[in-house]
């Protein structure tokens, strides 16, 4: 553990915490972009979301658990709501090396894809994230 400490305090290191930082806001903005684009909404008010851990609210009518067993057959793995949340919100990490422009894309179509198979009619939010990116 100690090793993996100290390899992944040279990568912040290498890339420069504000650098970081600026990363990990730059893409949350763009995962909330294609999210709204999709029709849905976040379950937390801009002020207090975590760039890192973004809370989408489940549409009504969708099946949480089923969404995420297909994005999981794409090796797209979003956490569930927990708790009092459990079925209502959907948590969509972007941490450390997970956090890229491609990782974002890459879960926008993807759950678009799973949202329409599930009957949920949304639009793709690829192009309002890559908007974010421009």
């Amino acid at each position: 553990m100690n090793y993996a400490l100290r390899e992944a305090l040279r990568l912040i290191h290498e890339e420069g915490l504000a650098a970081r930082w600026r990363r990990h806001e730059l893409n949350h903005r763009a995962l909330v972009a294609g999210v709204e684009a999709m029709g849905l909404q976040m379950a937390v008010a801009p002020a207090n979301r975590l760039w890192s851990l973004n809370a989408v609210s489940v549409p009504q009518g969708v099946d949480d658990a089923r969404v995420r067993a297909r994005l999981l057959k794409e090796d797209i793995e979003i956490g569930g709501g927990l708790g009092p949340l459990k079925g209502q919100i959907w948590r969509i990490g972007l941490m450390g090396s997970g956090s890229t422009g491609e990782n974002v894309v890459l879960v926008l179509d993807a759950l678009h894809r799973a949202l329409n198979a599930e009957g949920f009619s949304s639009g793709s939010g690829v192009e309002a994230a890559q908007a974010i990116y421009e």
